[in-house]
């Protein structure tokens, strides 16, 4: 028995759990192998003798003047004979031999102490590493099980899945690894915690160890996109206007950055200075490319459109649409990236929409009855320019039109100009179209503004590290194009597309 006590301090430092758990564990265990084996209905108590080490087992009976139970109950009498001192109501407890339990009884007492002691390791593991969610931690991998790794956590274990696996990497059994605490269930088979190479995270903590001011909050990490074993843009901030944030995170020469990178196995990194200005920050995010101006489309559903030159067109997109994609998930905006050509014709076919008319049937799609379209098309009135030339007397004269349908129209024709000059001041649609005309001076890019943007699939022509923004001379932002611009006094966003058609 003394070697049982002695298994139990064992087992209990090995799991770094409380030796308690595990005495209780053994004792259930042994009530259990009791039950099965001498197959009665008596209540069986276990008691641990600290001095021998010895765990003894008991049947537990009450005693009572008529016994009903014989399992349960004894007489007074029989009580006396164990205990002289016994009374009724009182219990007895009678030694049970614990050397008759056979080796099945001995196999299901094993199996709950392992259960038992898993349940408790489960809990004592989460205790502990519930809080270290996102921490920077060394490990060692331990097995591979499949596709994914055991790594070895100290005093656990802990699962690096295929999904949480850098693509640039390859693992064998005893190399060393940073990673990061992502999860910590209390519920999974096996180990409770994962850990990931590939988490946005990993790249945060990396960038504290290597970088002094981040450490001590001179520099602050706003944003971080990753593409594990690709490319990873990171936003940074600098809370002194002594301290340039992205040549602190670089380093001189670039020893910091590329420490990183090495620790990353060759993953390119972009640095770039955050600004609360969403078209700056942009502007900075889209690096290495240059830009040539942000259009904000929708500012509540984060919505902006960028334009950039016909050469850089490929850069600002980059390797199957990576430069962009990253680029949206620091923002956290949806960004349409459009070259030059592509806006100068999106303005020419919005200059030849309005120059032949669009078709009345469009009113559709803005609430007017389609018995109402046929009436005007059954009158001659194909295009939404000739009806909103009308008065509303004009068309109360057309056969099917009544004045209901009369503000019906008036609804439909606003509603239709307005998407097609979002950005137009809006008192131009103030009053009721019918009866007067098409603003000729709507702006003409903002006519297409509103167009899908198309999928691009380009090799970036960057090489190496991406360690400084683009440089302010390339991509300034007139005022009259910048969101935060108020002056009503200013131009239109773009008037490229109408001048060259002009000289054409």
């Amino acid at each position: 028995m003394d070697s049982i006590f002695q298994s139990i301090e064992i087992l209990s430092k090995e799991k770094g759990i409380d030796a308690q758990i595990v005495l209780d564990a053994v004792k259930d265990a042994m009530l259990i192998a009791a039950r099965k084996h001498f197959r009665t209905l008596e209540n069986y108590e276990a008691e641990f003798d600290q001095k021998t080490g010895a765990i003894r087992l008991y049947a537990v009976k009450v005693v009572a003047d008529a016994v009903t139970d014989p399992a349960l109950e004894m007489t007074l009498s029989e009580a006396r004979r164990i205990d002289p001192q016994a009374e009724v109501g009182s219990s007895i407890r009678i030694q049970k031999p614990t050397d008759a339990l056979g080796r099945i009884s001995a196999q299901t007492a094993k199996q709950v102490i392992f259960q038992k002691v898993r349940e408790a390791e489960r809990d004592t593991v989460y205790r502990e590493y519930a809080d270290r969610v996102g921490e920077l931690v060394n490990t060692a991998i331990k097995r591979i099980e499949g596709l994914d790794l055991v790594v070895d956590l100290g005093k656990t274990e802990a699962r690096l899945p295929k999904r949480e696996q850098s693509r640039l990497e390859s693992y064998s059994v005893g190399d060393r690894l940073r990673c990061v605490i992502k999860i910590v269930d209390k519920s999974a088979k096996g180990p409770g915690v994962v850990v990931s190479r590939a988490d946005a995270e990993l790249v945060k903590r990396l960038f504290e160890q290597e970088v002094p001011e981040i450490y001590d909050g001179t520099v602050q990490i706003r944003g971080c996109a990753r593409e594990a074993g690709e490319r990873t843009k990171i936003a940074v901030q600098s809370r002194d206007r002594d301290v340039d944030s992205v040549g602190a995170c670089v380093g001189m020469k670039g020893m910091r950055v590329q420490s990183i990178i090495r620790e990353l196995r060759g993953e390119k990194i972009d640095i770039i200075e955050y600004s609360e200005d969403p078209v700056q920050f942009a502007t900075h995010a889209l690096s290495p490319a240059k830009i040539g101006r942000v259009t904000i489309l929708d500012p509540l559903e984060h919505h902006m459109e960028v334009i950039v030159d016909d050469s850089q067109l490929s850069l600002a997109i980059g390797k199957k649409g990576q430069n962009v994609r990253l680029a949206a998930k620091l923002l956290g905006w949806k960004i349409d990236i459009k070259s030059e050509e592509e806006k100068r014709q999106e303005v020419q076919n919005a200059i030849e929409l309005l120059s032949t008319g669009a078709p009345v049937s469009a009113l559709i799609d803005h609430g007017l009855a389609e018995i109402t379209v046929d009436a005007l098309v059954k009158a001659d009135i194909g295009t939404v320019e000739k009806l909103g030339s009308m008065t509303p007397e004009a068309l109360e004269a057309l056969e099917g039109i009544d004045a209901e349908s009369v503000n019906q129209i008036q609804t439909a024709i606003n509603s239709f100009y307005a998407q097609e000059y979002p950005d137009a001041p809006q008192e131009e649609y103030a009053e009721p179209i019918v009866g007067g005309s098409v603003p000729d001076h709507a702006p003409a890019e903002q006519a297409g503004a509103e167009s899908a943007a198309e999928e691009y699939s380009a090799e970036s022509t960057e090489s190496g590290v991406e360690d400084t923004a683009p440089d302010s001379s390339g991509t300034m932002i007139e005022p009259a194009e910048s969101v935060g611009n108020t002056d009503s006094s200013a131009g239109p966003a773009d008037e490229t597309g109408l001048e060259h058609e002009n000289e054409a």
